[in-house]
């Protein structure tokens, strides 16, 4: 009589296919901002509505995720009671402050107007008067710094406003108001000291027709 085979001892279950298991989602990392995070930083600096599909592609994430995440985020903001919102407008997002806080927003920028200009935005007024319509990146090449925080002040404070876009690039384009006329006592534009051909091109001409001693 044949004696019966031992039977198997430990685990003889087969191993789990490695084709059910899911790969770890490394769309978030621990090396840089989470996605609401970005969103608040980009739009943060915006002078104009950012559109979805440039939001996607500087963050590198589906359309539909930033969407969502954007109208997740004003919803929050308008929960939350915060003195700004998030809006959807002219085909982008911007932040925008909130119509019950613009009277203070108003009245601050009233009592700013009565403050003396800086050197900086004495500067940028100047080559916005003489090259006007002027978008800030032609402003910043002659002044050779970025002028971006002192345009805004000068819109701010009536001196300068928007004239349209640029052709070619786009761009906004500014010029000076009735209020900068008024201001300085002129009764036209034609009425400012004739320094106009005088003023370079970009920053490079600057520097050529002021040699550093």
């Amino acid at each position: 009589m044949t004696s019966e085979p031992p039977e198997p001892t430990g685990n003889t279950e087969a191993p789990e296919s490695t084709e059910n298991l899911e790969a770890p989602d490394n769309s978030d990392t621990d090396t840089g901002p989470g996605l609401r995070a970005s969103l608040e930083a980009i739009l943060l600096v915006a002078d104009e509505p950012v559109p979805v599909v440039v939001l996607a592609q500087v963050l590198e994430r589906p359309r539909n995720e930033v969407e969502a995440e954007l109208r997740d985020l004003a919803a929050c903001y308008v929960a939350e009671g915060h003195g700004f919102d998030l809006r959807e407008i002219a085909g982008g997002w911007r932040y925008y402050t909130r119509e019950d806080c613009a009277p203070l927003v108003e009245r601050f920028v009233s009592d700013g107007q009565e403050v003396r200009l800086t050197q900086a935005a004495l500067e940028t007024l100047a080559v916005v008067a003489y090259r006007q319509p002027v978008s800030r990146s032609r402003v910043s090449a002659v002044r050779g710094v970025n002028c971006d925080g002192v345009m805004r002040t000068l819109v701010l404070r009536g001196l300068t406003e928007e004239a349209g876009t640029d052709s070619e690039t786009g761009a906004i384009l500014y010029r000076t108001t009735g209020y900068f006329l008024e201001r300085l006592g002129l009764a036209s534009l034609e009425d400012l000291p004739d320094l106009a051909p005088f003023l370079p091109e970009n920053i490079e001409d600057i520097e050529d027709e002021n040699p550093r001693p």
